[in-house]
This record gives C-alpha cells, structure tokens and sequence, in this order.
C-alpha cells in the first residue's frame, strides 16, 4: 500500500531488495522443509546449515529495503536545501547523497547475487516436492538484482565524479551478466527435475 501511494519511497529500489529478500525466503523454506523430510535424518545439518545462510541473506536485504528509502530521501534533503545555504555546500551534499543512493542498490545486487548458491543447493539437493520454489526463488533473486542495477545506473548518472560512477557500473553490470546465467542454469536444473 505504501509503494502504491503518491510517495516516491519506498520505489523500485526497495522492492528490488524486498524481492531478493523473498528469494532467500524461499531458498530457506526449502531447506527447512528439507532438513524435516521424512528418510533424511542424517542430512538435518546440512540443510540447517544452508536455512541458517539463508535468514542470514534475508535479513540484510530487508535492511536494505529501508536503507534505499533512507537514500532517497537523503537526495531530497539534499534538494530541499535552504536557498541560503552556499553553493558548494549544497553541491557536496547533493553529490555525497547521490554516491550513496548508488551504493545503496549495489549492496542489493551483492546480497541477492548471495542467495543463488542457496537457490541452486535447494534445486539441486532439496526435497524435490519444492524444486519449483527454488526456481521461483531464481526468478525473485535475478529480478531483485536487475532491478537494482536501474537504480544504480540512474544514479550513477546524476553522479559528477565520472570515474566513481564508471566503475560502480562496471561492477553493477558484472553482477547482472551473473545473475542473469545463474537464473538460467537454476532453471535449467528445475525443469529437468520437474519434468
């Protein structure tokens, strides 16, 4: 309700995180239903272990999700400034503000880029009776890092310092490229078990 409200935060750099924060929730659900498959007592601790990784990857980027709108909203204070206050004061904020609303959605791409091994473990290892959560989960962490990546680019390019922004992109754009084949490759294996 509040993302379909007149308000511009939270917006696609918060549901960008909530939706990588919805992948490792579905990466963990498989892993805790696996850890408690009847036959499968001797693999508690490994799916335990990989469900402990996965609260652990969910609860960073639901962090992130206030964080981005904190980000957002630092822009528009810097904007907001008082008209007196001197230029460069307000061109340092503004630019301080901007670099961090960049960074901000870069450490959402990190995260849900994490929650793939989750994924693939839990396509590959899990309880089959859940392989399409894992996939879905897939699909939840590709998109949570693509739709980072806009918010990232779009801010990169408010961003005066060329050089930061330049290579804040090169890393926003190699995460992409990797989610998007881990995406495919955890598809791939879903299917194949579905059938």
């Amino acid at each position: 309700a509040e993302t379909a409200s007149e308000s511009a935060a939270p917006g696609g750099g918060s549901i960008s995180a909530y939706m990588g924060a919805l992948a490792a929730a579905l990466g963990t659900m498989v892993a805790n239903l696996s850890s408690h498959k009847r036959g499968w007592d001797d693999r508690w601790k490994e799916f335990s272990d990989w469900a402990e990784q996965g609260q652990g990857i969910m609860g960073r980027l639901l962090a992130l999700v206030d964080e981005d709108t904190a980000a957002f909203n630092r822009i528009m204070n810097a904007l907001g400034m008082p008209k007196s206050t001197p230029e460069e004061q307000r061109s340092r904020a503004l630019e301080e503000a901007t670099l961090y609303a960049t960074q901000v959605p870069l450490k959402t791409m990190k995260e849900a880029l994490g929650a793939f091994p989750l994924l693939r473990a839990m396509a590959c290892e899990g309880n089959p009776n859940s392989v399409s959560d894992a996939g879905v989960g897939a699909l939840a962490a590709r998109s949570a890092v693509l739709g980072a990546y806009l918010n990232v680019k779009i801010n990169a390019a408010s961003l005066k310092d060329r050089d930061a922004a330049r290579e804040i992109c090169t890393i926003a754009q190699s995460i992409a490229d990797q989610a998007v084949r881990e995406e495919r490759e955890i598809l791939e294996i879903v299917n194949t078990k579905i059938g």
